[in-house]
């Protein structure tokens, strides 16, 4: 690949995507992007380039980006996140809430759906606890083609098999083939929305809780600053946003604070933060609340 298509594809991600590949990263753009060149029948990268540059290439650069933009994902990932929702959101937020009896969870990046199904699974699980509540999960991703995937809540069974309890699996999936296909009743909990975070994302309103896991690092400082700076003002002020396990928000911005004893868990830094009235009063965390 000559530097001059390099830096045309890095320029046009970095726009699109947010998606920020430094200069050795030549190999990663020739694996994903040699595939899609021979899809459409082009000689390589520079084909590819010039024809990205041509009239009503909208639908390739899609293409592009698409093939450029990492969905790894799978039930359940880390570990400790769900753990923190279960024996620390949730309980002091269903406390908080007692009144309205609904809580607005927002999966940012969410990919194939493994994680706002996951949520949705740790929600149902609760049972009698949350009997009569309205739980309404946002999941958005930049790719339609993954929003698909996770819509249609079909997954193989390399899937399934990637930190999905055996348990959840047999009482929320059915198998039908050679794929399982979740429940009704979970996948009606996740409501799915194209969306670049790069973007203005206001219209999605406030929530209580935020994940954004996984996806910043791929971002500069910069990019990274704006993302969380928009999101606090997307987070109610009790509210608790997640991270990925190699991010985090220390050196980059005051609008969140460190939770004191969950690591990848951050606070609105109410000091900080832009200024959003609650909906609701604020209470003191019902700490016994625990997830079956």
């Amino acid at each position: 690949m000559n530097p001059a298509d390099y830096e045309f594809l890095r320029k046009l991600l970095k726009e699109r995507s947010g998606l920020d590949l430094s200069a050795d990263k030549q190999y990663l753009v020739e694996s994903r992007l040699l595939p899609l060149a021979r899809r459409f029948s082009l000689g390589g990268i520079a084909e590819l380039v010039q024809k990205m540059k041509g009239m009503g290439a909208e639908a390739l650069i899609a293409d592009v980006v698409e093939a450029m933009t990492t969905n790894e994902t799978f039930f359940f990932r880390d570990k400790m996140p769900f753990d923190h929702l279960r024996e620390e959101m949730l309980p002091a937020l269903l406390q908080a809430r007692a009144a309205r009896r609904s809580l607005r969870i927002w999966c940012a990046a969410s990919s194939t759906g493994q994680e706002p199904y996951s949520i949705a699974m740790t929600l149902k699980e609760l049972g009698p606890a949350v009997a009569g509540w309205r739980f309404e999960i946002i999941a958005t991703d930049l790719s339609p083609q993954v929003l698909a995937k996770s819509k249609s809540g079909l997954f193989s069974q390399f899937e399934v098999q990637r930190g999905l309890p055996i348990q959840l699996l047999v009482k929320y999936f059915k198998q039908a083939g050679e794929v399982w296909e979740l429940s009704p009743e979970i996948r009606a909990m996740v409501q799915h929305r194209q969306l670049n975070l790069l973007q203005d994302f206001s219209a999605l309103g406030t929530f209580d809780i935020v994940f954004c896991r996984n996806v910043l690092i791929y971002f500069d400082q910069a990019t990274k600053v704006g993302i969380l700076e928009r999101i606090a003002k997307r987070l109610e002020p009790d509210g608790y946003l997640t991270l990925g396990a190699a991010e985090t928000v220390v050196g980059l911005t005051e609008v969140f604070k460190p939770h004191a004893s969950r690591r990848g868990v951050y606070l609105p830094n109410l000091k900080s933060a832009p200024s959003i009235v609650p909906a609701f009063p604020a209470t003191t965390a019902l700490s016994s609340l625990r997830a079956g």
